[in-house]
C-alpha cells in the first residue's frame, strides 16, 4: 500500500499461534513509544459509503430504512469480489477472506457458528436471542437488496452481474455481512457517509481492547485515519485499539471476542408493574414524575452496587394501599424500607429473579473455568465459557448485594430453599422481574 501513497507504518501483520491455529495479527514492526503515530491510512485507501456511492443517493437510500450502512458496504464488497483481480480492493478482500471474520481469539461471530452451537454453548445467555434477532435483521435486509439495486444505480452500474438475490444466497450474504461487521471501524466526528470504514491493518487484524486509550481516528487536515499508541510496545507485540464502550455480549456478537477486563459489562433486568394492579394509575403517575415508566430496565454491573433506582421501583410496585403509597411513594434513591413483611417480599422478588436467571445456565462457573483452561477446547467453546462466567459473576454479585441488605440473607435463603424444593410452588410477586 505504500506505493499507493500510504506512509510506512510502524506496524506489520504477523501470524501468531492462538487457539490451536495461526491467526494474522497487527503487531509492532519496531519498538513503539506512547504517543507515536503507528498507522496512517489515506482516505483513498479506506472503504466508506462516501467511496461506495458516487452521488447523494446515500442519503436517500439510508432514510428509506431499507438497508443499513453495513449492508451497503457488504453488498459493495461482494460485487467487488466478483471483479476478481480487476478490483482495486483485490488484496484487501483476499485478506478478509482469509480471516473470515475471526476475532483475535480465533472465534468467529456467533452469527457464523454451526447449527445448534449458539443454543448449546451459550445456553442461558441473553446473547442467544441477540444472535437470533440479528440473523432475522440480516435476512430482512437481504430481502431488500433487489429494491436497493434499482434505487441506487450509481452503486451497481459497474457490475455486469445478476441482481443481488440472484447473484448471492442468503447464506453468502450472512457470511459476508459478519465478515464486514468484524472488520468495520466506527469513526467519530465525521459525516454519516464516513462513519463506517474498512481500514487496512485495522480490525480484525488489529486487536481490540476495552481498556485501551488508543483509537482509530479520522484526521481531517491530512484526510487520513490515524492510530496513535497509548503505551509502549516492543517489536512483535500485538497493538491494541479501543473498541468503544461495548459490553462483551456485543463484542462477541460483532467481533467474536470476549474481553475479561471489560468495564462496560452489564446484564439487563426488566421490572414491570402490571396494569391490573389496583393502584396502577397512581404508581404510574409517581413514576412519570421521575421520568420512569411502569416497565423499566435496570443494568447490573460487576463490582457495582445495585442500580440506585431498582429497590425504590420495587418498593413502589409492592405498595398495596393508598396509605402505603403516601408513606413510601416518594420514590427516592434513599427511600425507606417498607414494613417488614412487604420489604421481605421486595427482597424475595429480586432474589427470585436472580436465582432463576442463574438457573437457566447449563454449566457451573467451575465448568466454565475448566473449559477456558483446557488447551484442547476450541475457540468457540472458550469465548462462550468466558462470556458465561462473566454473566454469572454479575448475577451472583447482585445476589450477594441483596443478601447484604437488612433481611436480605433470609430472603435469599428462602428463595434458594424454594428453588431446591421439587414441590414448592413459585411465589407470585406484585412486580414482574425478568
Amino acid at each position: 500500500m505504500q506505493n499507493q501513497g500510504m506512509p510506512k507504518p510502524k506496524v506489520e501483520v504477523q501470524a501468531m499461534y492462538r487457539a490451536n491455529q495461526n491467526i494474522d495479527v497487527t503487531v509492532a514492526a519496531e519498538d513503539i513509544h506512547a504517543g507515536d503515530t503507528v498507522l496512517q491510512v489515506p482516505e483513498h485507501l479506506i472503504i466508506t459509503l462516501k467511496g461506495v456511492f458516487e452521488d447523494e443517493t446515500v442519503a436517500e437510500l439510508l432514510t428509506t430504512d431499507k438497508l443499513s450502512e453495513l449492508a451497503c458496504v457488504t453488498l459493495y464488497m461482494m460485487y467487488e469480489k466478483m471483479n476478481g483481480k480487476k478490483s482495486r480492493w483485490h488484496h484487501y478482500i483476499k485478506e478478509l477472506d482469509r480471516q473470515r471474520g475471526r476475532g483475535q481469539m480465533g472465534a468467529k461471530s456467533p452469527l457464523l457458528w454451526d447449527k445448534g452451537q449458539v443454543d448449546s454453548l451459550l445456553a442461558g445467555s441473553p446473547v442467544v436471542n441477540m444472535v437470533k434477532e440479528r440473523l432475522k435483521g440480516i435476512e430482512r435486509e437481504y430481502q431488500e437488496l433487489d429494491t436497493v439495486w434499482f434505487m441506487a444505480g450509481s452503486l451497481f452500474k459497474n457490475y455486469p452481474y445478476d441482481i443481488p438475490t440472484e447473484a448471492f444466497s442468503l447464506t453468502l450474504f450472512t457470511q459476508a455481512f459478519a465478515t464486514v461487521q468484524a472488520s468495520i471501524v466506527h469513526l467519530q466526528d465525521v459525516p454519516l457517509s464516513k462513519r463506517f470504514a474498512l481500514v487496512p491493518l485495522g480490525p480484525p487484524l488489529l486487536s481490540y481492547s476495552s481498556t485501551s486509550k488508543a483509537m482509530l481516528k479520522y484526521d481531517a487536515p491530512s484526510r487520513e485515519v490515524r492510530l496513535i499508541a497509548d503505551r509502549d510496545y516492543k517489536a512483535g507485540e500485538p497493538v491494541f485499539a479501543w473498541c468503544g464502550p461495548q459490553p462483551n455480549s456485543r463484542l462477541l456478537l460483532n467481533y467474536g471476542i470476549v474481553d475479561e477486563q471489560n468495564p462496560n459489562d452489564k446484564m439487563t433486568i426488566t421490572a414491570t408493574i402490571p396494569n391490573n394492579d389496583p393502584l396502577f394509575a397512581q404508581k404510574r403517575q409517581l413514576l412519570q414524575h421521575h421520568d420512569m415508566a411502569s416497565q423499566q430496565s435496570f443494568q447490573l454491573q460487576r463490582h457495582h452496587d445495585l442500580p440506585p433506582n431498582l429497590l425504590p421501583f420495587l418498593r413502589l410496585g409492592h405498595c398495596s394501599s393508598t396509605e402505603g403509597l403516601r408513606q413510601h411513594g416518594a420514590f427516592s434513591q434513599t427511600s425507606d424500607p417498607l414494613p417488614p413483611e412487604e420489604e421481605a417480599q421486595v427482597l424475595q422478588n429480586l432474589a427470585s429473579c436472580l436465582q432463576q436467571r442463574l438457573q437457566r445456565y447449563k454449566t457451573s462457573r467451575e465448568e466454565d473455568d475448566d473449559v477456558v483452561a483446557d488447551p484442547a477446547a476450541g475457540p468457540r467453546q472458550k469465548v462462550a465459557a468466558r462470556l458465561l462466567r462473566i454473566e454469572k459473576s454479575i448475577l451472583s454479585g447482585a445476589l450477594e448485594k441483596v443478601a447484604c441488605l437488612p433481611g436480605g440473607a433470609e430472603a435469599v435463603s428462602s428463595v434458594t430453599a424454594s428453588s431446591e424444593s421439587s414441590t414448592a410452588a413459585r411465589p407470585v410477586f406484585p412486580v414482574r422481574l425478568v
